[in-house]
């Protein structure tokens, strides 16, 4: 069967085939200690999982308006407005199926064939494939430890000479973990506007997961060409519920809302209604308390993996991952993980899937797993590398 050309710049996740093996090497009886997956170990806060219940004997089983229920809208205005102090219209919020409904929205309402999209390399893999998918050439900047894996303004100046439609950038991001900090976001923003009156698509799903200190928004920067992405998934805990948001300029907002009514209609009812229970006071003590439970597993593998030799730059301040340059164990990070998998029982991550820019020399760590596996996953890994990879 006939396969579209453009499935040939679609790239798997060689984290769920690192997952995949992992699985069926339980299924075996062998023990893997995860590191692999950026999905929080933590089930869903219990108010949350309350919520849907009641909203599932209430009923309300039926489709939402495509951009979303209203009372989630004015509760995401409601958060900034607490949270970062700042004044969203309702209007201008979408609720999508997961970031990634709203990346596809984002991207089909900009990306025309041809046009050029810049990213981060490393970055999240899904951000080029969907410029791809769109007719778009995505084109990386390659970021490094040396820099803190932020894009410089001389790198994105030279990037933009030859034009770009948006700038996607994510933070905190993964794999790397790194924040941007406004006063710099505001400079690359200045770039655009100077070179092409561009879109800076702010990636903001780990936000709430910040460590040293306070969370922020792209919000801030009361620019009319920003467009931020968030989502249930991460700090919230509801990776399974699929349910995210997006926050436009007004101009994009009923392009989007009718390709979202042509795209998949509706974000899921009862993950929206469940969605309204994680603002509550108890909701949100939970999550603080998660986020705090996550910095001390940031705290202890950070120190861990330096001290067997990986080397992973400033810690990082947000998300869940430490991106590690392992060229002292390999120059092959995709062997490197298949053997560690195979003979350790420890799965993480391989640099490839997340671009080109030292692939080969990187490993992704993720803490999201309790403290007695890490610390059970570093002692596996230490034997590893101690013996040479055998």
């Amino acid at each position: 069967m006939r396969i579209a050309r453009r499935m040939g710049d679609i790239a798997p996740f060689r984290v769920m085939e690192i997952l995949g093996r992992a699985r069926a090497m339980e299924a075996q009886g062998r023990d893997v200690v995860h590191l692999e997956i950026g999905e929080p170990d933590f089930v869903s806060p219990q108010p949350v999982i309350d919520a849907a219940h009641q909203a599932l004997h209430s009923g309300f089983t039926h489709y939402t308006p495509a951009v979303g229920l209203s009372s989630l809208r004015e509760t995401l205005a409601d958060y900034y407005r607490r949270q970062f102090g700042e004044s969203v219209d309702p209007r201008r919020i979408l609720v999508t199926p997961g970031a990634s409904g709203a990346l596809q929205l984002v991207l089909g309402v900009l990306v025309d064939p041809g046009d050029r999209v810049l990213h981060t390399d490393p970055g999240y893999p899904c951000n080029r494939h969907l410029v791809s998918l769109f007719g778009g050439v995505p084109v990386p900047l390659a970021v490094s430890a040396a820099t803190d894996y932020g894009v410089t303004e001389s790198a994105l100046s030279a990037a933009m000479t030859d034009g770009a439609t948006a700038l996607m950038l994510a933070s905190p991001a993964n794999p790397t973990g790194n924040l941007i900090p406004l006063d710099h976001l505001r400079v690359l923003n200045r770039l655009l506007c100077e070179h092409e009156n561009a879109v800076l698509i702010c990636d903001e799903i780990y936000q709430g997961l910040q460590y040293d200190c306070p969370a922020q928004t792209a919000l801030s920067l009361h620019a009319e060409n920003v467009v931020v992405i968030n989502s249930f998934s991460k700090f919230f805990g509801m990776t399974g519920w699929r349910v995210g948001w997006v926050v436009v300029p007004d101009a994009l907002v009923e392009p989007m809302e009718r390709l979202a009514q042509n795209l998949f209609l509706a974000a899921p009812t009862l993950a929206q209604h469940a969605a309204l229970a994680a603002f509550s006071e108890s909701g949100m003590e939970i999550l603080e308390a998660r986020r705090q439970a996550f910095q001390a597993r940031r705290d202890y593998l950070y120190s861990a993996i330096g001290e067997l030799g990986f080397v992973v730059g400033p810690k990082p301040a947000g998300a869940f991952y430490l991106y590690a340059d392992a060229s002292r164990f390999t120059d092959d990070s995709l062997a490197f993980c298949q053997q560690l998998l195979e003979s350790a029982g420890v799965a993480i991550t391989p640099g490839h899937d997340f671009g080109r820019h030292r692939a080969a020399q990187h490993v992704r760590f993720a803490y999201t797993t309790g403290q007695e596996r890490l610390e059970l996953g570093i002692e596996r890994l230490r034997r590893f590398v101690t013996a040479g990879g055998d």
